[in-house]
């Protein structure tokens, strides 16, 4: 009698455990499933700000509602254009997008839990680029002022310009051919602050005239808000080693950007254009010369 009596308690603490861990297995399978759904959904969100943020941040030397369109484009094409809660933009220095939205949950419904309302920002600062690919065999000293929007005549004759102030560099080794070549399409390798690079010799006026002309031939009427106008080149900003006025290397300091505004004119031989403020790709460095040339970096 005793034994059968063990028997059935046996069986219904057996029967409790059971329940009990059938409990917990759901619950943990319901966590799993809501917190998976939650992980995914912030990631995304949190990509979707870093994305439209950075975005956002190459017009901000531009205008507002440039800034505005491609945020809005970029949410657009994530899903998540009502998930903006807002932006704050300071121009020409910052952008943060900030977005929210309430994700629907399962498991958790079981206990009148419907939703939970997700969070994701983003803030972008400009910095000076210190590092570039992509730059063409022009330079301009360091101490040249520069007025934005107003038309630079940079000398490109066998000698150095008055003063000077601009140079033609071998950023791909000594030649004209070579030295046309990068002009055309950029010095594919990256150049930093600090980097040494010699100058130019010999007359590039001929290679200068093809060069120049096949970057405008490429964007005829581009402008310089145009994203991909190869019309917009990087250009060097040095320090001369040795003799200022008779310099054969020179070092980086920083880097700018030069719109080509029209063809070389042979009768003085000089490239006109017009330096401009605009966000683009690089590494930014505290120790770049600020000269206009900016790129965008997530802040933590």
């Amino acid at each position: 009698m005793k034994i059968r009596k063990i028997n059935k308690g046996q069986n219904g603490n057996a029967i409790i455990m059971m329940a009990f861990g059938l409990a917990v297995a759901v619950a943990f399978f319901g966590l799993v499933v809501d917190g998976g759904h939650l992980y995914m959904t912030q990631s995304h969100l949190q990509k979707t700000a870093n994305a439209s943020a950075l975005s956002g941040a190459q017009e901000l030397m531009h205008s507002e509602e440039a800034v505005h369109e491609i945020v809005d484009d970029v949410l657009e094409a994530h899903n998540e254009r009502e998930s903006l809660r807002g932006t704050v933009l300071e121009q020409e220095e910052s952008l943060t997008v900030d977005l929210a939205r309430p994700v629907p949950v399962f498991f958790a419904s079981l206990f009148g839990i419907e939703t939970v309302t997700l969070s994701a920002d983003a803030t972008v600062e400009l910095s000076a680029i210190g590092e570039a690919t992509g730059a063409v065999p022009f330079g301009i000293d360091e101490s040249t002022t520069l007025t934005f929007g107003e038309t630079y005549d940079l000398k490109v004759d066998s000698g150095d310009a008055e003063g000077g102030n601009f140079g033609i560099l071998a950023l791909d080794g000594p030649g004209a051919r070579t030295y046309e070549e990068t002009l055309r399409y950029g010095f594919e390798e990256s150049l930093q602050v600090g980097d040494v690079v010699p100058t130019q010799t010999g007359n590039i006026v001929g290679p200068t005239e093809r060069g120049v002309d096949h970057r405008i031939d490429a964007c005829p009427d581009g402008t310089i808000y145009d994203r991909d106008c190869e019309r917009i080149v990087t250009v060097l900003v040095y320090r001369p080693i040795g003799d200022a006025s008779n310099f054969r290397e020179v070092e980086i300091t920083g880097f700018a950007y030069f719109y080509l505004e029209e063809p070389l004119d042979r009768r003085n031989e000089t490239v006109r254009g017009t330096f401009i403020q605009r966000v683009g790709s690089g590494t930014a460095s505290d120790e770049s010369a600020d000269r206009g040339a900016y790129t965008a970096r997530l802040t933590e």
